[in-house]
């Protein structure tokens, strides 16, 4: 088991242009219908491409004097166009989003093998979900910055947090040494079984009031749809006491920082957890079940 400061505190460690410019613009008659052929598609998108980093620039298109395009992040670091060396001014470029509303943008992620096609109004949601995102470290805090993909976060976990200990079978008890340390605390566990790995979190945040609470979740190394086949249930016990969570876990796609914002995890405050501490020790029974179809 591996415990990890958080947010920062140290612990002890345990566990186109417009018309007449020489820009990128359309003549009006060029414009496409909505029955343009599919096969003119990645030719239309590639008139959108950002000559900075080659993303897309898509609606709001803000263009230079000479009718040059560059995406909004890009515009936002630079001083003059990259083109023409211009100013960039701030001319709309509504020949161009008028194009954009027609276009099948492929998505970002093409190269990790994403076939997806959308409209430029469609194409962020996507992004953010898309099954072909790098990984990130699954590791709680933001110290670790790695990113690969899905094959490669074991072996990342294995040669870059050697501290985490991984307990074998679906049913083990995930122990949290020193819950009583002041600040803000993860304490991370790996669970495997059913050949896959789980990532069991317990995190200690310190609230402005001072109120201390405890979140404790589940998540998989593995996609949302593999996710979605398994159940994991927590279980504190003591005298005569007993507190139970039951839900599917997360997948590490998806992280577990918006559960933990919505509560959509095990929670608890101090008093809660010193009824079932042992000398400052807190056991948690983790079991990880196959879904019934």
């Amino acid at each position: 088991m591996s415990r990890q400061p958080a947010n920062n505190v140290k612990t002890r460690g345990v566990v186109p242009g417009v018309p007449g410019t020489s820009g990128p613009t359309l003549p009006a008659q060029d414009l496409p219908s909505p029955n343009w052929p599919a096969a003119n598609n990645s030719d239309l998108a590639s008139y959108f491409e950002c000559p900075v980093c080659f993303d897309y620039a898509l609606p709001p298109i803000m263009q230079c004097q000479s009718g040059h395009i560059v995406c909004q992040s890009c515009r936002q670091k630079l001083a003059t166009c990259p083109t023409c060396r211009g100013p960039l001014g701030n001319i709309r470029n509504l020949a161009m989003e008028k194009v954009a509303a027609t276009v099948m943008f492929p998505c970002r992620y093409s190269n990790n093998g994403c076939l997806q096609t959308l409209l430029h109004t469609d194409k962020g949601e996507h992004e953010e979900t898309c099954e072909f995102r790098p990984y990130t470290c699954p590791c709680p805090g933001a110290s670790c910055k790695w990113q690969g993909s899905l094959e490669q976060v074991m072996p990342h976990l294995m040669q870059s947090h050697k501290s985490i200990t991984t307990l074998q079978g679906e049913d083990i008890v995930f122990l949290a040494t020193d819950i009583n340390l002041p600040g803000a605390v993860d304490w991370v566990m790996m669970q495997s079984c059913f050949g896959h790995n789980f990532m069991l979190v317990l995190e200690k945040q310190e609230k402005i009031d001072g109120l201390q609470m405890f979140y404790a979740i589940v998540q998989l190394i593995g996609t949302r749809k593999q996710a979605e086949n398994f159940i994991y249930r927590l279980e504190l016990n003591g005298h005569r006491r007993r507190l139970t969570w039951e839900a599917a876990p997360r997948s590490i796609h998806d992280g577990i920082q918006s559960a933990i914002m919505s509560s959509d995890c095990l929670v608890f405050d101090t008093n809660i957890a010193q009824l079932f501490a042992d000398h400052g020790n807190l056991g948690i029974n983790v079991t990880i079940s196959v879904c019934e179809r």
